[in-house]
Protein backbone atom coordinates (compact mmCIF):
# COMPACT_ATOMS: atom_id res chain seq x y z
CA UNK A 1 0.00 0.00 0.00
CA UNK A 2 1.69 3.20 -0.74
CA UNK A 3 1.57 5.80 1.84
CA UNK A 4 -0.34 8.27 0.96
CA UNK A 5 -3.56 6.05 0.83
CA UNK A 6 -2.51 4.53 3.92
CA UNK A 7 -2.43 8.52 5.17
CA UNK A 8 -5.69 8.89 3.05
CA UNK A 9 -7.35 6.57 5.24
CA UNK A 10 -6.22 6.98 8.53
CA UNK A 11 -6.56 11.19 8.67
CA UNK A 12 -9.93 11.15 5.80
CA UNK A 13 -9.09 14.91 5.15
CA UNK A 14 -12.58 16.41 4.67
CA UNK A 15 -12.89 18.07 1.06
CA UNK A 16 -9.09 16.88 0.18
CA UNK A 17 -6.28 14.09 -0.75
CA UNK A 18 -3.27 13.20 0.48
CA UNK A 19 -1.12 14.71 -2.10
CA UNK A 20 2.38 13.89 -0.22
CA UNK A 21 4.42 13.38 2.66
CA UNK A 22 7.63 14.65 4.38
CA UNK A 23 9.94 13.91 7.70
CA UNK A 24 11.08 17.07 9.24
CA UNK A 25 12.68 18.18 12.19
CA UNK A 26 9.51 19.61 13.31
CA UNK A 27 7.53 16.72 12.51
CA UNK A 28 5.39 14.89 9.82
CA UNK A 29 4.12 17.26 7.32
CA UNK A 30 1.07 15.97 4.94
CA UNK A 31 0.68 17.30 1.85
CA UNK A 32 -2.83 18.45 0.78
CA UNK A 33 -4.74 18.76 -2.38
CA UNK A 34 -8.00 20.60 -2.52
CA UNK A 35 -11.12 18.82 -4.34
CA UNK A 36 -13.23 21.84 -4.41
CA UNK A 37 -11.85 24.72 -6.42
CA UNK A 38 -14.91 27.03 -5.42
CA UNK A 39 -13.56 30.05 -2.91
CA UNK A 40 -15.39 30.61 0.00
CA UNK A 41 -15.20 33.27 2.54
CA UNK A 42 -15.63 32.55 6.15
CA UNK A 43 -18.78 34.52 6.23
CA UNK A 44 -20.71 32.14 3.11
CA UNK A 45 -20.14 33.65 0.34
CA UNK A 46 -18.70 32.46 -2.72
CA UNK A 47 -16.38 34.45 -4.62
CA UNK A 48 -15.15 33.96 -8.07
CA UNK A 49 -11.28 35.13 -8.55
CA UNK A 50 -8.79 34.86 -5.87
CA UNK A 51 -6.47 37.59 -4.78
CA UNK A 52 -3.35 35.87 -3.96
CA UNK A 53 -2.37 32.75 -2.88
CA UNK A 54 -0.08 31.14 -0.11
CA UNK A 55 1.29 27.65 1.64
CA UNK A 56 -0.26 27.27 4.98
CA UNK A 57 0.71 24.58 7.60
CA UNK A 58 -2.11 23.54 10.60
CA UNK A 59 -1.28 21.39 13.22
CA UNK A 60 -3.06 18.46 13.54
CA UNK A 61 -3.40 15.26 16.16
CA UNK A 62 -0.29 13.89 17.30
CA UNK A 63 0.76 10.58 15.13
CA UNK A 64 2.57 8.58 17.91
CA UNK A 65 5.31 11.01 19.76
CA UNK A 66 5.50 13.17 16.29
CA UNK A 67 3.92 16.29 15.69
CA UNK A 68 1.25 15.81 12.66
CA UNK A 69 0.97 18.49 10.33
CA UNK A 70 -1.11 19.53 7.06
CA UNK A 71 -0.17 21.78 4.50
CA UNK A 72 -1.95 22.99 1.57
CA UNK A 73 -2.43 25.82 -0.95
CA UNK A 74 -4.61 28.35 1.04
CA UNK A 75 -5.80 31.67 -1.43
CA UNK A 76 -6.88 34.95 0.00
CA UNK A 77 -9.85 36.53 -2.03
CA UNK A 78 -11.97 39.99 -1.75
CA UNK A 79 -15.45 39.92 -0.34
CA UNK A 80 -17.88 42.24 -1.42
CA UNK A 81 -19.91 41.06 1.80
CA UNK A 82 -17.08 41.72 3.92
CA UNK A 83 -15.53 44.22 1.54
CA UNK A 84 -11.92 43.49 2.85
CA UNK A 85 -9.64 40.94 1.77
CA UNK A 86 -10.61 37.52 3.91
CA UNK A 87 -8.40 34.18 3.54
CA UNK A 88 -10.76 31.55 2.44
CA UNK A 89 -12.23 28.97 4.66
CA UNK A 90 -11.07 25.28 5.07
CA UNK A 91 -13.75 22.38 5.94
CA UNK A 92 -11.04 21.03 8.18
CA UNK A 93 -9.80 24.15 10.45
CA UNK A 94 -12.06 26.97 11.84
CA UNK A 95 -10.87 30.88 10.69
CA UNK A 96 -8.22 32.17 11.74
CA UNK A 97 -6.89 28.88 13.33
CA UNK A 98 -3.53 27.59 12.85
CA UNK A 99 -4.79 24.19 14.48
CA UNK A 100 -7.11 21.65 12.95
CA UNK A 101 -10.91 21.51 14.31
CA UNK A 102 -9.85 17.87 15.43
CA UNK A 103 -6.92 19.24 17.40
CA UNK A 104 -8.97 22.43 18.89
CA UNK A 105 -12.20 20.29 19.53
CA UNK A 106 -9.34 17.41 21.87
CA UNK A 107 -7.93 21.17 23.75
CA UNK A 108 -11.20 22.01 23.99
CA UNK A 109 -12.78 18.58 26.05
CA UNK A 110 -9.86 18.14 28.01
CA UNK A 111 -9.74 21.86 28.95
CA UNK A 112 -13.53 21.20 30.25
CA UNK A 113 -11.46 19.11 33.03
CA UNK A 114 -8.09 20.27 33.59
CA UNK A 115 -6.32 23.16 33.84
CA UNK A 116 -4.52 24.86 31.06
CA UNK A 117 -1.05 24.12 31.80
CA UNK A 118 -1.45 19.96 32.04
CA UNK A 119 -3.25 20.61 28.37
CA UNK A 120 -0.01 22.16 27.37
CA UNK A 121 2.21 19.58 28.32
CA UNK A 122 0.09 16.64 27.54
CA UNK A 123 -0.65 18.20 23.74
CA UNK A 124 2.17 20.11 23.50
CA UNK A 125 0.09 23.00 22.43
CA UNK A 126 1.30 26.92 24.24
CA UNK A 127 -0.41 28.32 27.26
CA UNK A 128 -1.53 30.96 24.85
CA UNK A 129 -3.07 28.82 22.29
CA UNK A 130 -5.16 26.92 24.58
CA UNK A 131 -7.03 30.03 25.29
CA UNK A 132 -7.13 31.39 22.08
CA UNK A 133 -9.04 27.61 20.91
CA UNK A 134 -10.96 27.79 23.76
CA UNK A 135 -12.30 31.28 22.61
CA UNK A 136 -12.83 29.96 19.00
CA UNK A 137 -14.65 26.72 20.35
CA UNK A 138 -17.21 28.70 22.41
CA UNK A 139 -17.94 31.13 19.73
CA UNK A 140 -18.58 28.27 17.22
CA UNK A 141 -20.14 25.77 19.68
CA UNK A 142 -22.60 28.21 21.75
CA UNK A 143 -26.67 27.73 20.86
CA UNK A 144 -27.17 31.09 20.20
CA UNK A 145 -31.06 30.16 20.93
CA UNK A 146 -30.25 30.24 24.65
CA UNK A 147 -31.81 33.49 25.03
CA UNK A 148 -34.58 32.64 23.46
CA UNK A 149 -37.47 31.03 25.73
CA UNK A 150 -36.04 32.25 29.14
CA UNK A 151 -39.04 32.87 31.58
CA UNK A 152 -37.21 33.10 34.97
CA UNK A 153 -33.91 33.96 35.09
CA UNK A 154 -31.08 34.36 38.02
CA UNK A 155 -28.22 37.61 38.24
CA UNK A 156 -25.40 37.68 40.24
CA UNK A 157 -22.02 38.74 40.52
CA UNK A 158 -18.83 36.87 40.73
CA UNK A 159 -14.77 38.16 41.27
CA UNK A 160 -12.39 36.80 38.93
CA UNK A 161 -9.65 39.36 39.53
CA UNK A 162 -7.89 41.16 42.42
CA UNK A 163 -8.80 44.77 42.44
CA UNK A 164 -12.45 44.40 42.44
CA UNK A 165 -12.72 43.38 39.26
CA UNK A 166 -16.60 41.42 38.60
CA UNK A 167 -18.49 39.38 36.01
CA UNK A 168 -21.96 39.50 35.98
CA UNK A 169 -23.73 36.17 35.46
CA UNK A 170 -27.43 35.35 34.29
CA UNK A 171 -28.50 31.77 34.89
CA UNK A 172 -31.85 29.93 33.50
CA UNK A 173 -33.50 28.87 36.73
CA UNK A 174 -35.49 26.38 34.25
CA UNK A 175 -32.48 24.67 32.23
CA UNK A 176 -30.17 23.39 35.12
CA UNK A 177 -28.73 26.87 36.13
CA UNK A 178 -26.94 26.68 33.02
CA UNK A 179 -25.30 30.63 32.74
CA UNK A 180 -26.39 32.02 29.17
CA UNK A 181 -24.71 35.20 29.56
CA UNK A 182 -21.76 36.27 30.72
CA UNK A 183 -19.94 40.25 30.98
CA UNK A 184 -17.22 42.46 32.70
CA UNK A 185 -18.43 44.46 35.17
CA UNK A 186 -21.38 44.57 37.75
CA UNK A 187 -23.34 48.04 37.11
CA UNK A 188 -26.71 48.73 35.74
CA UNK A 189 -25.01 49.27 32.76
CA UNK A 190 -23.48 45.60 32.52
CA UNK A 191 -26.82 44.24 33.16
CA UNK A 192 -29.08 46.63 31.03
CA UNK A 193 -27.01 45.57 28.06
CA UNK A 194 -27.78 41.92 28.89
CA UNK A 195 -32.01 42.82 28.46
CA UNK A 196 -31.02 44.81 25.26
CA UNK A 197 -29.35 42.16 23.96
CA UNK A 198 -32.53 39.75 25.20
CA UNK A 199 -34.61 41.83 22.44
CA UNK A 200 -37.91 42.83 23.53
CA UNK A 201 -39.40 39.64 22.40
CA UNK A 202 -37.58 38.22 25.19
CA UNK A 203 -37.85 40.85 27.45
CA UNK A 204 -41.66 40.73 27.37
CA UNK A 205 -41.55 36.82 28.61
CA UNK A 206 -39.60 37.69 31.70
CA UNK A 207 -41.99 36.45 34.80
CA UNK A 208 -39.53 36.31 37.57
CA UNK A 209 -36.11 38.15 38.23
CA UNK A 210 -33.96 36.59 41.31
CA UNK A 211 -31.54 39.38 42.95
CA UNK A 212 -29.26 40.35 45.68
CA UNK A 213 -30.31 43.99 46.87
CA UNK A 214 -27.95 45.44 45.09
CA UNK A 215 -28.90 49.00 43.48
CA UNK A 216 -27.50 48.72 40.31
CA UNK A 217 -28.86 45.38 39.11
CA UNK A 218 -32.71 46.47 40.59
CA UNK A 219 -32.64 49.48 38.50
CA UNK A 220 -31.27 47.50 35.56
CA UNK A 221 -34.30 45.26 35.73
CA UNK A 222 -37.11 48.05 36.94
CA UNK A 223 -36.32 50.31 33.79
CA UNK A 224 -36.05 47.69 31.35
CA UNK A 225 -38.47 44.63 32.68
CA UNK A 226 -40.44 46.36 34.67
CA UNK A 227 -43.77 43.55 34.40
CA UNK A 228 -41.54 40.80 36.12
CA UNK A 229 -41.67 40.18 39.43
CA UNK A 230 -37.85 40.80 41.12
CA UNK A 231 -37.34 38.21 44.02
CA UNK A 232 -34.67 39.01 46.60
CA UNK A 233 -32.49 36.13 47.21
CA UNK A 234 -33.28 34.16 50.52
CA UNK A 235 -29.18 34.25 51.33
CA UNK A 236 -28.36 37.60 50.97
CA UNK A 237 -31.27 38.51 53.20
CA UNK A 238 -30.00 36.00 55.96
CA UNK A 239 -26.55 37.26 55.14
CA UNK A 240 -27.67 40.80 56.33
CA UNK A 241 -29.11 39.57 59.15
CA UNK A 242 -25.71 37.61 60.34
CA UNK A 243 -23.63 40.97 59.36
CA UNK A 244 -26.79 42.79 61.93
CA UNK A 245 -25.86 40.11 64.51
CA UNK A 246 -22.11 40.97 64.29
CA UNK A 247 -22.90 44.52 64.80
CA UNK A 248 -25.23 43.68 67.70
CA UNK A 249 -22.46 41.70 69.35
CA UNK A 250 -20.14 44.45 68.38
CA UNK A 251 -22.49 46.89 70.06
CA UNK A 252 -23.01 44.72 73.34
CA UNK A 253 -19.26 44.43 74.09
CA UNK A 254 -18.39 47.92 73.59
CA UNK A 255 -21.37 48.92 75.84
CA UNK A 256 -19.65 46.20 78.29
CA UNK A 257 -16.18 47.61 77.77
CA UNK A 258 -16.99 51.45 78.33
CA UNK A 259 -18.94 50.12 81.55
CA UNK A 260 -15.47 48.19 83.11
CA UNK A 261 -16.97 44.76 82.95
CA UNK A 262 -15.59 41.73 83.03
CA UNK A 263 -18.01 40.33 80.80
CA UNK A 264 -16.63 41.80 77.81
CA UNK A 265 -14.58 39.23 76.79
CA UNK A 266 -17.51 36.65 77.80
CA UNK A 267 -19.20 38.60 74.94
CA UNK A 268 -16.50 37.58 72.39
CA UNK A 269 -17.22 33.77 72.61
CA UNK A 270 -21.00 34.29 71.20
CA UNK A 271 -20.31 34.50 67.62
CA UNK A 272 -20.62 31.38 66.62
CA UNK A 273 -23.48 30.00 68.89
CA UNK A 274 -25.21 33.44 67.58
CA UNK A 275 -24.93 32.98 63.81
CA UNK A 276 -25.33 29.19 63.66
CA UNK A 277 -28.20 27.29 62.67
CA UNK A 278 -30.18 25.74 65.84
CA UNK A 279 -30.17 22.54 64.03
CA UNK A 280 -26.24 22.61 64.32
CA UNK A 281 -25.68 24.09 67.90
CA UNK A 282 -23.13 21.91 69.80
CA UNK A 283 -23.87 21.42 73.14
CA UNK A 284 -21.81 24.03 74.79
CA UNK A 285 -23.34 26.75 72.29
CA UNK A 286 -26.54 25.76 73.38
CA UNK A 287 -26.04 26.45 76.92
CA UNK A 288 -24.42 29.53 76.12
CA UNK A 289 -27.87 30.47 73.82
CA UNK A 290 -29.76 29.29 77.31
CA UNK A 291 -27.29 31.48 79.21
CA UNK A 292 -27.94 34.53 77.53
CA UNK A 293 -31.94 33.65 77.72
CA UNK A 294 -31.93 33.42 81.56
CA UNK A 295 -29.89 36.59 81.80
CA UNK A 296 -32.47 38.62 79.41
CA UNK A 297 -29.75 39.55 77.01
CA UNK A 298 -29.49 41.89 74.40
CA UNK A 299 -27.86 38.99 72.09
CA UNK A 300 -30.59 37.11 72.89
CA UNK A 301 -33.19 39.46 71.78
CA UNK A 302 -30.62 39.42 68.90
CA UNK A 303 -30.55 35.61 68.27
CA UNK A 304 -34.70 35.29 68.33
CA UNK A 305 -34.87 38.06 65.94
CA UNK A 306 -33.03 36.49 63.51
CA UNK A 307 -34.30 33.17 63.71
CA UNK A 308 -37.94 34.97 63.22
CA UNK A 309 -36.47 36.29 59.85
CA UNK A 310 -35.47 32.87 58.73
CA UNK A 311 -38.74 31.36 59.55
CA UNK A 312 -40.00 33.48 56.70
CA UNK A 313 -38.47 31.01 54.91
CA UNK A 314 -39.23 27.79 56.66
CA UNK A 315 -42.38 28.41 55.84
CA UNK A 316 -44.12 26.85 52.71
CA UNK A 317 -47.15 28.76 53.39
CA UNK A 318 -46.92 31.98 51.78
CA UNK A 319 -50.10 34.05 54.01
CA UNK A 320 -48.29 32.34 57.54
CA UNK A 321 -44.67 33.66 55.62
CA UNK A 322 -45.92 37.00 55.14
CA UNK A 323 -47.88 37.84 58.48
CA UNK A 324 -44.09 36.21 60.02
CA UNK A 325 -42.13 39.00 57.99
CA UNK A 326 -44.73 41.47 59.61
CA UNK A 327 -44.24 40.43 62.98
CA UNK A 328 -39.92 40.42 62.27
CA UNK A 329 -40.97 44.34 61.02
CA UNK A 330 -42.13 45.38 63.99
CA UNK A 331 -40.54 43.24 66.76
CA UNK A 332 -37.37 44.88 65.29
CA UNK A 333 -38.77 48.82 65.21
CA UNK A 334 -38.94 48.27 68.97
CA UNK A 335 -35.81 46.02 69.20
CA UNK A 336 -33.59 49.40 70.33
CA UNK A 337 -31.10 47.59 69.05
CA UNK A 338 -29.36 49.83 66.49
CA UNK A 339 -28.03 47.05 64.09
CA UNK A 340 -31.75 45.52 63.79
CA UNK A 341 -33.53 48.59 63.61
CA UNK A 342 -31.49 49.48 60.44
CA UNK A 343 -31.95 46.13 59.02
CA UNK A 344 -35.29 46.65 59.74
CA UNK A 345 -35.63 49.50 57.16
CA UNK A 346 -33.68 47.45 54.95
CA UNK A 347 -36.25 44.99 54.46
CA UNK A 348 -39.31 47.05 54.44
CA UNK A 349 -37.86 48.63 51.99
CA UNK A 350 -37.76 45.35 50.01
CA UNK A 351 -40.49 43.83 51.56
CA UNK A 352 -42.56 42.72 48.40
CA UNK A 353 -39.85 41.71 46.29
CA UNK A 354 -38.87 39.36 49.19
CA UNK A 355 -42.36 37.90 49.78
CA UNK A 356 -41.93 37.34 46.07
CA UNK A 357 -39.34 35.02 46.46
CA UNK A 358 -40.94 33.00 49.26
CA UNK A 359 -44.40 32.89 46.97
CA UNK A 360 -42.61 31.64 43.72
CA UNK A 361 -39.84 29.35 45.78
CA UNK A 362 -36.72 30.87 43.87
CA UNK A 363 -33.03 32.00 44.71
CA UNK A 364 -29.97 32.45 43.62
CA UNK A 365 -28.81 28.68 45.30
CA UNK A 366 -27.91 28.04 41.48
CA UNK A 367 -26.09 30.76 40.90
CA UNK A 368 -23.78 30.40 44.20
CA UNK A 369 -23.05 26.90 43.10
CA UNK A 370 -22.03 28.28 40.00
CA UNK A 371 -19.85 30.88 41.38
CA UNK A 372 -18.32 28.51 43.51
CA UNK A 373 -17.29 26.83 39.98
CA UNK A 374 -16.40 29.92 38.62
CA UNK A 375 -13.86 30.61 41.09
CA UNK A 376 -12.51 27.21 40.77
CA UNK A 377 -11.80 27.21 37.06
CA UNK A 378 -10.42 30.96 37.56
CA UNK A 379 -7.94 28.93 40.19
CA UNK A 380 -7.35 25.96 38.14
CA UNK A 381 -5.92 28.57 35.56
CA UNK A 382 -4.13 30.18 37.79
CA UNK A 383 -5.91 33.48 36.81
CA UNK A 384 -7.04 34.91 33.94
CA UNK A 385 -5.25 37.95 31.69
CA UNK A 386 -8.30 38.97 30.48
CA UNK A 387 -12.72 38.97 31.04
CA UNK A 388 -13.06 37.30 27.28
CA UNK A 389 -10.66 34.36 28.34
CA UNK A 390 -12.53 33.78 31.86
CA UNK A 391 -15.67 34.42 30.51
CA UNK A 392 -15.04 31.79 27.51
CA UNK A 393 -13.86 29.11 30.21
CA UNK A 394 -17.54 29.88 31.79
CA UNK A 395 -19.17 29.22 28.92
CA UNK A 396 -17.02 26.30 28.09
CA UNK A 397 -17.74 24.65 30.58
CA UNK A 398 -20.86 26.20 32.51
CA UNK A 399 -23.09 26.87 29.85
CA UNK A 400 -24.17 23.27 28.63
CA UNK A 401 -21.58 23.22 25.88
CA UNK A 402 -21.10 19.28 24.84
CA UNK A 403 -17.56 18.96 22.74
CA UNK A 404 -17.64 16.43 20.79
CA UNK A 405 -14.31 14.26 20.29
CA UNK A 406 -12.67 13.18 16.64
CA UNK A 407 -12.67 9.80 17.96
CA UNK A 408 -16.59 9.51 18.32
CA UNK A 409 -17.86 11.20 15.25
Amino acid sequence: MRVTTAFNRMLAPPGATVAGISFTPQGVVVRLRRRARRLTCPCGRVVRAAYDRSTRRWRHLDLGASKLYLEAEIRRLHCPSCARVRTEQVPWARPGARHTRDLEDLVAFMAQRMDKTTVHRLLRVSWEAVARIVVRVVAEAIDHRRLQGLYRIGVDEVSYRKGHRYLTIVADHDAAGAVVWAAEGRSAATLAAFYDELGEQGRSQLEAVSLDMGAGYLKATAEHVPHAEICIDPFHVVKLTNEAIDDARRWAWNEHRRAGSSRAAWVKRTRWALVKDPGDLSTNQRLLIERLRRERSVLFRAWRLKEMLRDVYRLRDYGAAHQFLDRFLAAACRSRIPAFVKLSRTIRAHRRDILAAVRLGLSNSKLEGLNSKIRLINHRGYGHHSAAAVIAMIYLCCGGITVELPTER
